[in-house]
């Protein structure tokens, strides 16, 4: 990604020479560094984001998907970093379910806001598989349309 930058800042920068050596307005100049500056922001933001997600993030993001998680004090694994955790539950869920095998809950990500989802492979509801992102629609725990919502509490039910 860094080499795909550098050769559109290298074609940016010979074009801006060619445009000011004619004597052209700098105006689409400025235009142009300012699509490139937010090129740039939002690419690093993407990766910033991408980044930032540790097991401990993806931990505190099962409780703050649903309520009946609350209190269960996951850790994580990586399985394939910020795509997919492994997750065990030190304390089972809430008994308002008697088999939890299969059940697919969202996930929530710290500034409230749906950022993935996980399956129980367990009955008991003490193992998880956690997907980050697009994977989590892949795998069909959450919709396309759900991903990213404000999630300001834990869902309930």
């Amino acid at each position: 990604m860094n080499e795909q930058l550098a050769k559109l800042g290298d074609a940016l920068e010979s074009a801006a020479s060619r445009d000011l050596g004619r004597g052209r307005r700098p105006r689409r100049l400025v235009l142009l560094a300012a699509a490139l500056s937010a090129i740039v922001v939002l690419t690093g933001a993407s990766f910033a984001a991408v980044k930032l997600t540790s097991t401990g993030d993806v931990a505190a993001s099962l409780p703050a998907g649903t309520l009946w998680l609350a209190g269960t004090e996951p850790t994580c694994t990586v399985v394939k970093q910020n795509v997919e955790y492994h997750c065990v539950l030190a304390h089972a869920p809430a008994n308002e379910i008697s088999d939890w095998k299969g059940t697919v809950e969202p996930t929530v990500d710290a500034n409230k806001h749906v950022n993935g989802g996980c399956r129980s492979l367990a009955s008991d509801g003490r193992e998880w598989q956690c997907y980050i992102g697009e994977e989590a629609v892949n795998q069909k725990i959450v919709s396309e349309g759900f991903l990213g919502e404000y999630a300001p509490s834990p869902s309930v039910g």
